[in-house]
């Protein structure tokens, strides 16, 4: 068994479209290699600073995420299993490319929906201010298929008003 801490660079394009790990930034290590009849066996975990936006009001959200690393590599020459559904990777020229554990450990470990909190009520549909800045905020929306009874309410109104109007008159 050997034990292994490092702080290495993110590669780039780690993350989703909102949120992930900035290229370049500090990911450290924290492994464990033990080798097993298949192969070596890595584990460990990996911190590193997320960034992104939240996915309902894209205020920028910053925190700091662990994800557990558990894969086995395989010794070169061994015969792989056949199980289609996982990932196998191979140990090549008694090199270990953690590259691709990596990125599979952390993206699936960031949300899927990130919010700055959970209570986040976003940005309005109609003007797009952010509604936690202005709480009871809203907009007058019509039915389409009433819209052109809208003008009606008034002139039927107005119709009455004058047309009273126009009968006392008539009788004085």
């Amino acid at each position: 068994m050997k034990t292994l801490e490092r702080t290495v660079p993110a590669p780039r394009e780690m993350g989703a479209a909102l949120i992930g790990i900035e290229e370049g930034s500090s990911i450290d290590l924290d492994l464990r290699f033990e080798v097993v009849h298949e192969g070596i066996l890595v584990s460990g975990t990996a911190f590193s600073e997320v960034s992104g936006e939240c996915g309902r009001c894209l205020e920028p959200i910053a925190y700091d995420l662990e994800s557990d690393i558990q894969e086995l590599f395989f010794f070169e020459g061994n015969e792989l299993p056949e199980e289609e559904d996982i990932d196998q990777h191979q140990i090549v020229d008694d090199q270990i490319d953690l590259e691709p554990v990596l990125r599979n450990t952390v993206v699936t470990a960031l949300p899927f929906q990130p919010v700055c909190r959970e209570d986040c009520e976003g940005l309005c549909v109609e003007c797009g201010i952010r509604l936690a800045d202005e709480p009871g905020h809203h907009h007058e929306i019509l039915d389409p298929r009433w819209a052109a009874l809208n003008g009606l309410t008034g002139t039927a109104a107005n119709d009455a008003a004058s047309s009273t109007e126009s009968v006392e008159r008539e009788e004085s």
